[in-house]
């Protein structure tokens, strides 16, 4: 058990039977009443974000997620199908539960999964993804002085701001915590 005081960026925690992870957090002190917390909380099975206020000496259950290296298979439905490494389990996650990370999946990638109690949770990307540019409009000639960026479709279906030298077929690293372009391949 935690209390709310505690609580970070990252930090997950059980309310009401259901798994959430603390976005963001902060103190807030008022005048004559009692301090409070205020916390965003993303739910870890269906994705949605709530706000709630708790007093600093609330006691929360906090909870540890077991992390297991997995390889991205396929797609089906709404569904997402990745294999253990180590025991060729295959987990699956539906759409709703991976949110934005589903722009970043590609066949055969290694990544961590978040385990709890044998359930998988949330999937853990690398920091960086390179992915191959599969449409973006022609750079014109003498605009790089200015650096300016155009719009490129990805083979997932991401859509990124990249220079315009970039072309189709070019493999450009993009960041996976804030979807931008970092460097071509």
């Amino acid at each position: 058990m935690i209390s709310a005081n505690d609580l970070r960026k990252g930090t997950v925690v059980e309310i009401d039977g259901e798994l959430f992870r603390c976005l963001d957090y902060q103190h807030s002190y008022v005048g004559r009443g009692s301090a409070n917390v205020k916390v965003r909380l993303r739910n870890l099975r269906s994705g949605a974000t709530i706000d709630r206020s708790f007093t600093p000496e609330t006691r929360l259950q906090d909870v540890r997620l077991e992390a297991r290296e997995v390889q991205y298979l396929y797609t089906d439905g709404d569904l997402y199908y990745f294999m253990d490494t180590e025991t060729y389990e295959q987990p699956a996650l539906s759409a709703q539960a991976l949110g934005d990370t589903i722009q970043f999946l590609k066949d055969n990638q290694t990544l961590k999964i978040a385990f709890y109690e044998e359930e998988a949770i949330e999937v853990e990307l690398p920091t960086t993804v390179d992915l191959e540019v599969t449409y973006t409009e022609p750079g014109v000639k003498g605009d790089t002085a200015t650096g300016a960026t155009k719009p490129a479709t990805t083979e997932t279906g991401l859509v990124v701001q990249v220079p315009l030298f970039v072309a189709e077929g070019d493999v450009i690293r993009v960041d996976t915590r804030s979807g931008e372009y970092l460097t071509r391949v």
